[in-house]
């Protein structure tokens, strides 16, 4: 094997300032799930997706230092610009996600019935969690595009909505497996094909530019992406109109919840959801249309 003549090792992936926010993501990482599985304690599905995310987290982090750190990554067939991109707002999506639900569902401020002791390392692993979420969130500010600059797709403020918008699509998806009822009506099982299309479109694009793959479609990439995020936009305009109007309006459903419906099992809950995140990805979608206009960015970084 012929030496390239450069270090063997990356020291700037541990001691570059995205380097250090790395290491504190893997060192607040290991602390928070640690600090629950030793005695804070998790139950339920709430609990177990809070794991899930701080340890899923915690690997690819860890996994992302190691190969910058031995220059592994040249060795992989991945744009690595695009997949560490994509993958710090993904972490940043799910950290807050898991530092918000965490301390709301298992954090209480008296000691019965859990004990004190509980309590405290419940308390704790809730501060490292909020931690968690700054250190994955510095790394966005820190590798984000700048106004002018050539650069992967994934940093740009598209690609890093194309994450947001996937994320706020699987909120939407958890909300209509809870009873929503939208099978009742054709116009709101078009709303359903909408949220399934964008969503699956929006999956790909990330996933061609984080593999590298653009250069081989027989289709320009960039215009293409602009064009989808076009249609994306007056997609959710119509699912924007048709979600609410057949499920608040009294002709075809109820413009207030029922006094009877079950906290956790209300249709008309899970249709506030869809509808408030409805209006949530319109909106990413309209500001993504406005930013991929000004973005320039290759697809091999």
């Amino acid at each position: 094997m012929e030496s390239t003549g450069g270090p063997y090792l990356n020291t700037a992936a541990v001691t570059s300032p995205v380097g250090i926010a790395r290491l504190l993501q893997m060192t607040f990482g290991c602390t928070t799930f640690s600090l629950v599985a030793h005695q804070g304690g998790f139950s339920a599905a709430y609990g177990t997706f809070c794991m899930f995310v701080w340890t899923f987290c915690f690997a690819i982090t860890v996994f992302i230092i190691a190969c910058e750190f031995t220059h592994l990554h040249s060795c992989l067939s991945l744009s690595w610009g695009n997949f560490t991109a994509a993958f710090a707002m993904l972490a940043t999506l799910m950290s807050i996600t898991a530092a918000v639900i965490y301390p709301l569902y298992f954090v209480q401020v008296g000691c019965y019935p859990i004990g004190c002791e509980v309590r405290d390392f419940r308390i704790a692993a809730s501060v490292f969690a909020g931690l968690l979420f700054v250190a994955y969130a510095t790394e966005v500010f820190l590798t984000r595009a700048k106004p002018g600059q050539v650069t992967s797709y994934m940093a740009t403020i598209s690609g890093l909505l194309k994450i947001v918008q996937a994320f706020v699509a699987c909120i939407i998806f958890g909300a209509l497996v809870n009873d929503s009822q939208y099978g009742k009506y054709v116009a709101t099982q078009w709303c359903v094909a909408v949220y399934s299309f964008c969503f699956v479109v929006t999956v790909l694009v990330v996933a061609f530019s984080v593999t590298g793959k653009t250069a081989l479609l027989w289709f320009p990439f960039e215009r293409s992406v602009v064009i989808y995020t076009f249609v994306a936009v007056l997609l959710y305009m119509s699912a924007a109109v048709i979600w609410p109007v057949f499920c608040f309006d009294s002709k075809y459903g109820s413009p207030r919840r029922p006094g009877l419906c079950a906290k956790g099992k209300c249709p008309w809950d899970s249709q506030l959801v869809i509808a408030i995140f409805t209006y949530v990805n319109l909106l990413l979608y309209v500001l993504d249309l406005a930013y991929s206009q000004r973005i320039r960015f290759v697809s091999h970084l």
